[in-house]
């Protein structure tokens, strides 16, 4: 009995870029775990830390937003920078207004070395790239993000 022919080839799966992207995310997910767990950091913590570096006083709804998590779990990653005084949240005098948050001199501390890695591993030539190329494809990624709000 023969063997309908392949729906897909190689050249059909290797054109779809939203698999491509998936392949691509492995590798670097690992080199982001890898450069985070010498601060015992996910790449999610990470991108709080870096956000209330960017931006001191944001409030965890918008912190959320911007870092594509959602709110109802925030709070208990909040939590944890807190114990480990990354960050702490400003509550005197707040009730029924967002609590702005902040890094704590720690948390500064840990960005800034965390931060120097990550800066490191994403220059261009090590991704591969040209820094034009490295320019639009971050200009892409964000094209597909602002898409994705939509799903």
């Amino acid at each position: 009995m023969s063997r309908p022919a392949p729906k897909w080839s190689n050249e059909d799966i290797a054109a779809l870029p939203a698999w491509t992207l998936v392949q691509a995310y492995h590798p670097v997910a690992r080199r982001f775990s890898e450069i985070f767990a010498a601060e015992q950091l996910s790449p999610v913590q990470f991108g709080v830390l870096l956000q209330l570096e960017a931006t001191p006083g944001i409030s965890q709804a918008e912190l959320a937003r911007r870092i594509l998590v959602r709110q109802q779990s925030m709070a208990e990653l909040l939590s944890g920078l807190v114990e480990r005084d990354l960050l702490r949240r400003d509550a005197d005098n707040r009730r029924g207004r967002a609590i702005p948050l902040h890094l704590t001199d720690t948390g500064r501390r840990l960005v800034e070395r965390a931060g120097d890695a990550v800066a490191e591993f994403n220059r261009p030539q090590r991704l591969g790239l040209t820094a034009g190329e490295a320019e639009q494809l971050n200009s892409l990624l964000h094209k597909l993000i602002d898409a994705s709000r939509e799903w």
